[in-house]
């Protein structure tokens, strides 16, 4: 493998002059670069981006951490990120963590060896273990994505979850449904409690009555709401409607409805949140809160990139506002 010394000796000039050539650090006369260039051509000659990084402090790398998950929703923002790494010019690094903290831990400090120049963070880890062991890489920039409580160590990018359960419910509402219930996610997170406020927000600025055994708690994922959907089942009444906090739970539910003999939307009508790709097959359609995922993935870069150029303190919140997609699980009752 050619050497820098080998480009210096075939264009013969120094090896400091091939150094300025490729990395732009001082002119260079167009007949010089003309050598060094035709010298590296001729030696198939790829400069070391180890020893770049180690010149400028900057690898052109980012790491992520994500927690593996069955949801097309993590799939979807990562392709966003991907992209926009390409489209600025880096390379990204992508960890599961498989909601393991120690093996959070282990990618951690692997990504630190490697010295990337920032982190993006997708996990659903939320205790404070975790945030502790955070606090410890607060010299390399960090954005959160999704999740997460106020940190002056990290920007944050969150849709506003709250805003879109009340969507979700309001649309509801406005077909005409009065029993209407909701399948949360995991109650212990912060994206289910501000969906689950914005449903119960919306049922009682329009004077409804919110049936506590209605409100049942899932996982994200369609076990969620197979769960769920097996317990409204089990009631002696049951909504008419349901806001369920994911397009797989959704899907969960979806399914043991039709197998129970209950037609979507005829007799439950269902709004998801998300808008995973999906989610437009499923049968029916579902009406669903669409996040934009691929502008999400690339905001987080941006952001990042920005926090890496300027180097500021604090953390600073990104909301990214969410919308209804009208498809077919909703049934107007008005008609």
């Amino acid at each position: 493998m050619a050497t820098i010394k080998d480009v210096a000796k075939r264009a013969g000039v120094s090896t400091s002059t091939v150094s300025h050539v490729l990395n732009g650090t001082r002119y260079v006369s167009k007949e010089i670069t003309g050598k060094v260039m035709q010298a590296v051509e001729a030696l198939n000659y790829r400069p070391s981006s180890i020893a770049r990084s180690l010149k400028v402090n900057k690898t052109g790398t980012i790491g992520m951490l994500v927690n593996t998950s069955t949801n097309p929703f993590y799939a979807e923002v990562v392709h966003g990120v991907e992209k926009r790494c390409f489209e600025r010019g880096y390379t990204l690094f992508l960890c599961n963590t498989e909601g393991d903290i120690h093996r959070m831990e282990a990618h951690l400090r692997a990504l630190e060896e490697k010295r990337v120049d920032g982190l993006l963070l997708m996990c659903s880890e939320t205790d404070n273990a975790v945030f502790d062991l955070f606090a410890t890489y607060r010299h390399t920039p960090i954005v959160v994505t999704d999740w997460g409580p106020p940190s002056e160590n990290m920007d944050r990018i969150q849709d506003n979850s709250h805003h879109g359960g009340a969507l979700a419910t309001n649309h509801l509402i406005e077909n005409g449904h009065t029993a209407i219930g909701c399948v949360t996610g995991p109650l212990n997170k912060q994206i289910s409690l501000e969906r689950l406020d914005g449903f119960t927000q919306a049922m009682d600025r329009a004077g409804l009555p919110v049936n506590k055994e209605w409100i049942i708690a899932g996982d994200f994922g369609c076990e969620g709401g197979v769960f769920a959907m097996n317990k409204l089942l089990a009631l002696p009444t049951r909504p008419t409607a349901l806001f369920v906090c994911n397009d797989m739970m959704a899907l969960g539910v979806i399914n043991v409805a039709s197998r129970a003999g209950l037609s979507i939307p005829g007799d439950l009508s269902i709004v998801g949140y998300d808008d995973i790709f999906i989610s437009r097959y499923m049968a029916p359609p579902l009406t669903t809160i669409h996040q934009p995922k691929a502008k999400l993935g690339a905001m987080a870069v941006d952001t990042l990139l920005d926090r890496i150029s300027r180097q500021h303190e604090g953390g600073t919140l990104i909301r990214i506002e969410p919308h209804l997609v009208e498809r077919d699980s909703v049934r107007n009752c008005k008609d």
